[in-house]
């Protein structure tokens, strides 16, 4: 098709090629904690979708509110897709979701660590998601086993030290 029958954008409208934000193929675990940061996080973004809905004619209002809906379709798509764990029914002798999880490594320096949900993830606060390779190599560990937390900069030796549950993940 040639060029000359595509409709270009005259500068006074907003571009509608906004690209979605890709959804995890993994089950959306969540802790209470973690589904309640989601909530919030829906209606924040709705409330500033409709701030920007009032801005017509604004093209970089316009331009905010593209992003806004989409980021609000990815979160409503995370919140349906949510599969809530509490943390209090998992077995407290042994590492799963929602576990805080003390550990040394071979020098003897401990780690902490907690296993959330994708979203809830932030290594500055060790929290790890439950897909991370990390609390792969720990789920289903128990206090005293020893597992291999297999990493691109080499694989590290720790040792459990101990498993708590709380309705704080860490």
């Amino acid at each position: 098709m040639s060029r000359a029958f595509v409709k270009e954008p005259d500068g006074s409208e907003v571009p509608d090629d906004l690209p979605e934000r890709p959804q995890s193929p993994h089950p959306n675990h969540v802790t209470p904690a973690g589904l309640a940061r989601l909530r919030a996080e829906r209606a924040a973004l709705l409330q500033r979708k409709v701030e920007l809905a009032e801005a017509q004619g604004d093209l970089a209002r316009q331009q905010e509110l593209k992003h806004v809906e989409r980021d609000l379709r990815y979160v409503e798509g995370r919140i349906e897709r949510a599969i809530p764990i509490d943390p209090a029914g998992q077995p407290a002798d042994e590492v799963a979701f929602g576990a805080v999880v003390e550990v040394r490594d071979e020098t003897g320096a401990p780690l902490r660590f907690a296993i959330v949900g994708e979203d809830e993830a932030d290594a500055t606060q060790g929290k790890v998601s439950w897909v991370s390779p990390l609390a792969k190599a720990l789920l289903g560990a128990r206090v005293g086993d020893s597992v291999t937390w297999h990493r691109p900069a080499g694989d590290r030796e720790l040792e459990v030290v101990s498993i708590r549950y709380s309705a704080d993940e860490r």
